[in-house]
């Protein structure tokens, strides 16, 4: 895992400081709210319904257990006794006070955590695939150059406020775990004739105008990956939209240049910045990659023991993965409990995880963009203590992947820009369909929910993806579907007039109808059977049974 170097603990310590003395200005009413607003997002200090909402960024969503005990703590002392691990591979607490923030911040510094770039019109927290390092299909570690980017984007002076936030993703396999090509810029680690480099993709992005970014570079050569970066951003900076919120980001400016204009405009920035000097040597690359060796012997052998316990059985087919080095096991742990909010995890929920990651993971832990969590290096012999142990802390449920392992954005429970509440379809969803059984027969599937159209839930790109509308004054649930964040990218389409929260249920359970009994076999994933029998169908059933 990487550790900071003393200019990043500078960095982080300066920037504290500076807003600690920001809060105690406007606590003591120097400043107004609106000076305030943009100190605060710098920050990821975000003003919800109810209170302060603080994001604290976990770069490539990996952890240490040191840094979860950490997150515990603060949860039990500045809030309610949870925490809520969202989309970006991040951290929310939704009820810290105002002047308790700078003293959170200083907690956070001890451990190497920060909230910098995780609001504002910047760019935010780096994702990755949450098995980086350890499947084997991938062409390299991706996390090196996840912190290589992180370094250069922190406080770059000149996209400190871009016309609007800018995501980044970087991947290093065909099975895409990371939603790349739904991000402002997606990275894809390849290799060609030999030599490992980048495929680039531009112009991702979900909210009101949903778009699959498009590739503008076949192959960029490693060293010359900050230079190219440079370049994406510098033309967006100079050319997106500042006029219109909602057309501000790159998706709409590759859509209104068209792709071709767009990589041109690129490509010619790329020659200029040949001479900037931030082409990659192999020193840096070595010295960073020593951050994210293995913490074991890859030789090491294990075997699962034979226990007859039939739930841990259930739990090994549906948690447990294969690691890169057989001696392992990938474990994940859900978030989503029947009937609670998923990404929540109480504070001691997370004390445990961190004692168990210590015990079992050689003391680490990831967060994935699907609100769940993993351990990644377990012993297989140590799976059914693992087991146990998360047993008891009720972060054993067996349904990672299933119809029940919801994505959820916090909606109009906590959120001032949302339209509908999503936390409670989520927990309907997951209460309705919770039998280990039918979960088993409906298959891998992936419902998606958001509270509006900004699309935090990531509705856009979920099998059935589901969002919260106000109409009326009254809520109801649009359903799309078709989507998909993986390898297979696409966006969702609308099935036709929204539903109901009372006949949301329903409506989920003529979708999941028609799909069983169009499929070839248990194997015939959702969306092969949505592309062969077309959304026709699906709306057919949907409104003969639920306007009947």
């Amino acid at each position: 895992m990487y550790k900071y170097s003393e200019k990043d603990k500078q960095i982080v310590k300066n920037r504290t400081k500076e807003f600690s003395l920001q809060v105690k200005r406007r606590i003591d009413g120097y400043l107004t709210e609106e000076e305030f607003k943009p100190l605060r997002l710098m920050n990821g200090l975000y003003l919800q319904l109810h209170a302060y909402m603080l994001r604290v960024a976990i770069p490539y969503g990996e952890l240490s257990h040191q840094q979860l005990h950490k997150l515990a703590e603060i949860s039990e002392k500045y809030d309610k006794n949870y925490g809520h691990f969202t989309t970006r591979q991040n951290i929310q607490f939704n009820w810290p006070k105002l002047e308790d923030v700078p003293k959170i911040l200083e907690e956070l510094a001890n451990v190497e955590m920060h909230a910098i770039q995780t609001s504002g019109n910047c760019i935010r927290n780096i994702s990755c695939d949450h098995f980086a390092g350890i499947n084997k299909e991938e062409v390299e570690d991706p996390r090196p150059w996840c912190e290589i980017i992180r370094k250069w984007s922190t406080f770059h002076p000149e996209f400190s406020f871009l016309p609007r936030k800018f995501k980044i993703a970087v991947i290093a396999s065909e099975n895409d775990r990371a939603a790349m090509k739904v991000h402002d810029i997606g990275l894809r680690l390849i290799k060609k004739e030999g030599e490992t480099g980048f495929e680039v993709y531009v112009g991702g992005g979900q909210g009101r105008s949903p778009f699959i970014a498009k590739k503008i570079k076949g192959f960029l050569k490693k060293k010359h990956l900050l230079n190219y970066l440079e370049a994406i951003l510098s033309v967006y900076n100079e050319l997106g939209r500042r006029d219109n919120i909602y057309k501000a980001r790159i998706k709409i400016l590759i859509n209104e240049l068209g792709e071709k204009k767009l990589k041109d405009l690129v490509d010619e920035r790329f020659k200029k910045f040949f001479e900037k000097k931030l082409t990659l040597g192999v020193t840096e690359l070595e010295e960073i990659k020593k951050s994210f060796q293995l913490p074991f012997d890859k030789n090491i052998r294990s075997e699962v023991p034979k226990i007859k316990n039939k739930d841990f059985k259930i739990w090994r087919d549906q948690n447990v993965l294969n690691h890169k080095y057989d001696g392992h096991s990938i474990v994940m742990v859900s978030l989503k409990q029947y009937g609670k909010p998923p990404g929540d995890a109480s504070a001691l929920q997370m004390k445990s995880l961190s004692e168990i990651a210590k015990k079992y993971s050689y003391g680490e832990i990831r967060v994935t963009h699907e609100q769940n969590l993993v351990l990644p290096h377990v012993l297989n012999s140590n799976l059914y203590s693992v087991w146990t142990d998360l047993k008891k802390i009720k972060l054993a449920t067996a349904n990672i992947g299933l119809i029940t392992d919801t994505i959820c954005c916090p909606g109009m429970d906590y959120c001032a820009l949302a339209t509908a509440r999503s936390i409670p379809i989520s927990q309907k969803i997951s209460q309705h369909f919770k039998n280990q059984l039918l979960q088993k027969k409906i298959g891998k599937i992936k419902i998606k929910i958001s509270g509006c159209i900004n699309a935090c839930g990531h509705h856009h790109v979920g099998n059935i993806g589901i969002l919260g509308l106000d109409k009326n004054g009254e809520e109801s649930y649009q359903i799309s579907l078709g989507g998909s964040a993986d390898e297979k990218t696409n966006i969702g389409q609308i099935v036709g007039p929204s539903f109901t929260e009372e006949k949301l249920i329903s409506a989920i359970e003529t979708i999941i109808k028609t799909y069983k009994d169009n499929r070839l076999n248990l194997d015939d994933d959702f969306i092969s059977v949505f592309n062969r029998v077309g959304i026709d169908k699906f709306k057919q059933d949907l409104y003969e049974k639920n306007n009947s």
